[in-house]
């Protein structure tokens, strides 16, 4: 799963990047992105790692990618900016809220619902222009026959951009959405919204702009967090008590960055399950809603393929209880079929053959 970060320039992007995957990055230059991986914390996995005492721990991760600002009136930024987004699963678009005189800003006063929409328009613009270069395509095309239900499907879709709707409001049947499997529309692709604020306005919890840019994200159902990308930058380089109690005085029960990867995740529509072990405790993403069997095949395609059954175990009764032998000795412990659907938490040791 690869998450495209993207927003104006001097919005807080990179430093975004940097806190979630824990790495430095090089200045971005026109027609360059940054990639790494960010894990996504989870207090279930610490809990099982101190448990089991395994050899190595693993966490969910996701791919970021770290996308050159959107400069109004670049073209070739514009072009390398829509390619890369193009490519991602879903988008974290950071907006800038925060003040500071000694970054710069494009604007004649900070506008976060602009930038927003100057995001939001670009990509609304460029699905257009894809929707009406296949029109043409498919109405000059000798073979048009054939073809009549995609270019109904293109007009629709026509029609909700030229209204300023995202494709993924517009409503369709079984058939269409298998159509528009085969384009990489921009406006369909999951977006989380980071709201980077300044230092001044996190313990108030009150910035200017609050009630209009909040209203506007609620009502276009778009999922954001609030964050200070500064403070955070001093929570990561701070360790232990020290950490703590910084964020005590701040009033944060966990860096924001945290609350970011957790609302990614759920956003996506993502869950884990866990396997435990001296060797390695882990956690494996999924997609809500997928069978035993698939979930199997993320760990290797031969255990998907020789699947007998799954061993499962929930994470809250492990918790509650303490031991696997607790949950044993309860008669919580599960065998479960290639069809069983897979609950966020649940510990699997899968049985095949091959």
């Amino acid at each position: 799963m690869q998450l495209g970060i993207i927003g104006l320039p001097l919005a807080g992007k990179s430093t975004i990047f940097e806190l979630m995957t824990e790495s430095k990055v090089k200045t971005l230059s026109v027609g360059k992105t940054n990639t790494a991986m960010a894990r996504v914390p989870d207090n279930r996995v610490d809990w099982l790692s101190a448990l089991y005492k395994p050899k190595k721990t693993t966490y969910a991760q996701l791919e970021m990618v770290d996308i050159p600002g959107l400069s109004p009136g670049s073209e070739k930024a514009a072009a390398v900016f829509l390619d890369t987004v193009r490519k991602a699963d879903a988008l974290l678009h950071v907006v800038r809220v925060f003040e500071d005189p000694n970054v710069p800003y494009q604007g004649d006063k900070l506008d976060p619902v602009g930038d927003i929409e100057n995001i939001h328009y670009e990509l609304l613009l460029a699905d257009l222009g894809l929707v009406e270069r296949r029109i043409q395509r498919i109405e000059e095309s000798k073979k048009k026959k054939g073809q009549e239900k995609e270019l109904a499907l293109l007009h629709k879709l026509q029609q909700a951009l030229e209204h300023e709707q995202p494709l993924s409001s517009v409503e369709l049947d079984q058939e269409e959405a298998e159509l528009l499997l085969s384009y990489q529309f921009l406006t369909t692709k999951p977006m989380l919204v980071c709201l980077n604020i300044g230092e001044n306005h996190l313990e108030a919890d009150l910035y200017p702009g609050q009630d209009e840019v909040r209203s506007y994200l609620e009502g276009h159902q778009l999922p954001y967090v609030e964050v200070s990308a500064a403070i955070e930058r001093d929570i990561a380089e701070l360790d232990g008590d020290e950490r703590a109690e910084f964020m005590q005085e701040l009033g944060l029960k966990e860096p924001g960055m945290v609350r970011v990867a957790r609302t990614v995740y759920r956003s996506l529509d993502l869950i884990s399950f866990f396997t435990v072990g001296e060797d390695e405790v882990k956690a494996w993403t999924v997609t809500a809603g997928s069978p035993a069997r698939k979930a199997a095949g993320k760990i290797h395609s031969d255990i998907e393929r020789g699947f007998i059954r799954a061993e499962v175990v929930s994470y809250e009764h492990i918790h509650e209880l303490g031991s696997m032998a607790a949950v044993k000795e309860k008669g919580l412990f599960r065998l479960e079929g290639k069809e069983y659907v897979v609950t966020d938490g649940d510990i699997i040791h899968f049985r095949f053959n091959v």
